[in-house]
C-alpha cells in the first residue's frame, strides 16, 4: 500500500515553521551576543572597582602603620634590600637626632648616626647591628652601644628582625630604645652592691675581730660560763651578773705535787701541769662540762646538764691518767696519783670584781663541799669519791661501779655527808676483787651501821684475803678491832 504524501499547503506550512523558528533564533543570538557584551563591560568596571578599593585599603594600612608607628614611644628604622636607609619614626629621628640620611654603603651606617661602643669612643661596628645583621636573615638583640649627641650620650638597646618577601630579605626592621635610667639604675645596683659587700667585708672583720676576742676571753671565761648567763659574748657581761643553777661541781687535784715539783725546775714544772691539764680537759668537754679554773696543778670543772656527765667524765680522766702513767714510765718518770671529789646542787654563777678588774665565780655549798670530798680521797686511798646528792641525781646508779665509803661531817660542816667510791677505772684486777667482794663489803658496812664489830671485822678481814690493797676494808678493820677494845674498856 503506498504511503499518502504531504500536500503542498503542508509542506509551505512546515517551511514556514521553520523559517520562523530560524528567525527565533537569530533573535536569541543576537540578544545573547547583547548580553555577552554587557557581561564583558560589567566584567570590566567590577574589576577596575575592585582594584580601586583594594589600593585604597593598602593606601588606609600605609596610613594606619604609619600613625602607628609614628605614635609608638619606641624608635623605629628600615632599611631596604640594599641596605639603604627607607624609614625612621619620630621617636627614632628624635634619639638618633636625625632621619633618613642618604648613605653609599651598610658599612657608613655607625658612622652617621654616631653609633659607639658603650662607655668609649670606639665606633660600633657595622656588621654587629642588629639592623645590619636582620640584612643576612638574622634577628638578633644588643644593649651595648649608645648615640653621641652634641651634648649627651644616650645608651641604647636595640632588636631587628628581617621582613622576608618570596624567601627572600625585602626589609630589616629596627625597634630600639632610650635606655638610660636603666644603665643609671644598674649603675645604682653595682654600686649598693659594692658598698654593701664592702660593708660585709667590714663587718665581717668585726665579727672576726670579735670572734677572736671572744675565742680568747674564752680561754679565760669559758663560754659555756657566759651561755649560763643569757650572754654569747664576754663584751655583754656587766659585773653583777648572776644565775642560780643546779649544777655538779668536779674538784681534782694531783698527789703530792708538791713533793713531785721539787724535783723539777720552774720550766719542767709548767711543762708537766699543761701536759696533764691538756689530757685532762678533753674528758671534761666531752661529757658536756667545762673548766671553771685551774687552781695550780686543780682542776674545778662544772656540769649543767646531769650529774651523770661528771661521773663519767671522772672515770675518763682516770683512764687517761693510765695511759698517761705508761708513758711516763716508758721514759722514766715516775707515775703520778690524782683524787677527784664530785658533789651536785644548787650554786650561783656571776661575776665579782670592780672597775678595773672582774672575774667569773661559783659561789655555794656544793662548790666547797665538792673540794673538800676530793681532800678525802687521799685518806680513803682511792681515786673517786662522790657525794650521796650526786648519787640521788644518777639516771641510772647501777650503771656504775659503785660502793658506800663513809658518812663523814666535813670540815666547816654540821650535816653529815654519805660518800661514795665510784671504781670503774681501777686496774682490771682491782676491779675484779672489788666485785669479787661487792656483797661482803655492803653486808660488813651494815654490821658496823648496827655496831655488830666482831661480826664486821670478820667480813673485812676476808674482803682483805682477796684484795690485800683495799685501803677502806683496811681502815674499816681497824675501827672494828678499835671501838670493840673502846667498848671493852667501857
Amino acid at each position: 500500500m503506498l504511503e499518502e504524501q504531504p500536500s503542498r499547503e503542508q509542506l509551505l506550512l512546515e517551511i514556514e515553521r521553520l523559517r520562523q523558528q530560524v528567525e527565533d533564533l537569530k533573535e536569541e543570538k543576537a540578544d545573547l551576543e547583547i548580553l555577552l557584551e554587557n557581561t564583558a563591560e560589567h566584567s570590566d568596571t567590577v574589576e577596575s572597582e575592585l582594584r580601586y578599593r583594594a589600593l585604597e585599603a593598602v593606601r588606609e594600612g600605609e596610613i594606619k602603620l604609619a600613625q602607628f608607628l609614628e605614635a609608638i614611644p619606641v624608635g623605629v628604622a628600615v632599611l631596604d634590600a640594599r641596605g639603604k636607609p627607607y624609614y625612621v619614626n619620630r621617636a627614632g629621628q628624635q634619639l638618633l637626632g636625625q632621619g633618613v640620611l642618604p648613605l653609599n654603603a651598610v658599612d657608613d651606617l655607625s658612622k652617621s648616626y654616631k653609633f659607639y661602643i658603650a662607655g668609649t669612643d670606639i665606633i660600633y661596628p657595622a656588621e654587629n647591628l642588629p639592623i645590619v645583621r636582620a640584612l643576612k636573615g638574622e634577628s638578633s638583640t644588643a644593649d651595648d652601644l649608645e648615640i653621641h649627641q652634641s651634648d649627651k650620650k644616650i645608651p641604647l638597646e636595640t632588636w631587628g628582625t628581617p621582613i622576608f618577601e618570596g624567601g627572600k630579605v625585602a626589609f630589616a626592621i629596627a625597634v630600639f630604645q632610650d635606655i638610660t635610667e636603666r644603665k643609671q639604675a644598674e649603675a645604682d645596683r653595682h654600686k649598693f652592691i659594692n658598698k654593701l659587700f664592702q660593708l660585709n667585708q667590714d663587718l665581717g672583720k668585726s665579727l672576726d675581730a670579735e670572734l677572736e676576742l671572744t675565742d680568747a676571753y674564752g680561754r679565760f671565761v669559758p663560754h659555756q660560763f657566759l651561755n649560763l648567763l643569757g650572754y654569747e659574748s664576754i663584751i655583754d657581761v656587766n659585773l653583777g651578773d648572776q644565775v642560780q643553777q643546779e649544777m655538779s661541781v668536779l674538784f681534782a687535784d694531783i698527789r703530792d705535787f708538791t713533793r713531785l715539783s721539787e724535783t723539777m725546775t720552774p720550766q719542767e714544772n709548767f711543762n708537766f701541769i699543761n701536759a696533764y691539764l691538756s689530757r685532762m680537759e678533753p674528758a671534761i668537754t666531752s661529757n658536756h662540762g667545762f673548766i671553771d679554773k685551774y687552781i695550780g696543778d686543780a682542776i674545778m670543772a662544772l656540769f649543767s646538764d646531769c650529774a651523770d656527765d661528771a661521773v663519767k667524765a671522772g672515770i675518763a680522766m682516770l683512764n687517761i691518767l693510765n695511759d698517761y702513767n705508761r708513758y711516763r714510765l716508758s721514759v722514766g718518770y715516775i707515775p703520778i696519783q690524782i683524787g677527784l671529789g664530785i658533789n651536785s646542787g644548787s650554786l650561783m654563777l656571776g661575776t665579782v670584781g670592780g672597775k678595773s678588774r672582774m672575774d667569773s665565780t661559783v659561789i655555794s655549798d656544793t662548790v666547797n663541799l665538792a673540794s673538800r670530798i676530793e681532800g678525802l680521797t687521799k685518806d680513803y686511798g682511792v681515786p673517786l669519791l662522790i657525794s650521796h646528792h650526786t648519787l640521788e641525781r644518777l639516771r641510772n646508779p647501777a650503771d656504775y661501779n659503785i660502793r658506800i665509803v663513809d658518812k663523814v661531817q666535813v670540815k666547816g660542816k654540821s650535816q653529815y655527808v654519805t660518800i661514795y667510791e665510784v671504781f670503774d677505772a681501777d686496774p682490771p684486777e682491782i676491779l675484779s676483787a672489788k666485785l669479787e667482794n661487792l656483797a661482803v663489803y655492803t653486808e660488813a658496812m651494815l654490821l658496823c651501821d648496827r655496831h655488830e664489830f666482831r661480826s664486821a671485822g670478820k667480813l673485812f678481814e676476808e674482803c682483805l684475803r682477796t684484795n690485800p690493797s683495799d685501803r677502806v676494808a683496811r681502815i674499816y678493820l681497824k675501827r672494828c678491832r678499835d671501838w670493840r677494845s673502846l667498848l671493852r674498856g667501857i
